[in-house]
């Protein structure tokens, strides 16, 4: 199959079928990771809730390291740029710490802690 870059009159019907079908698999994927992290987060508010009872503190280094090693593994398994897969995983952590520095201070402060 091949293409011309004058314009989408131009592309063989099967191309555009073809496109149709990986789009609709990629949507079908985005919807699940964008599920799975709502999962992720909902368990990390919990982690966030019982480290500020507790007193933790809301980043935990040693863990955050094994994870990355852990990350990047899988995704040299999975034939994903392990990379990414840091930065991505970097991403999140630092959003979880925002998160349990907010519910620590909420609890500190007496405030109820409203936002993921």
């Amino acid at each position: 199959m091949t293409t011309s870059h004058t314009g989408s009159g131009d592309v063989d019907p099967a191309v555009h079928e073809e496109l149709d079908r990986l789009r609709d698999s990629i949507d079908n994927i985005d919807a699940a990771v964008v599920h799975m992290l709502a999962e992720r987060f909902k368990c990390t508010q919990q982690v966030g809730h019982l480290k500020a009872r507790h007193q933790l503190p809301p980043a935990d280094p040693a863990r955050e390291a094994r994870q990355i090693t852990r990350l990047r593994a899988l995704a040299e398994n999975a034939k994903l740029d392990p990379a990414f897969a840091e930065k991505f995983l970097n991403f999140i952590i630092g959003e979880v710490i925002r998160h349990h520095e907010r519910i620590a201070d909420d609890t500190v402060n007496g405030s109820p802690h409203l936002a993921n």
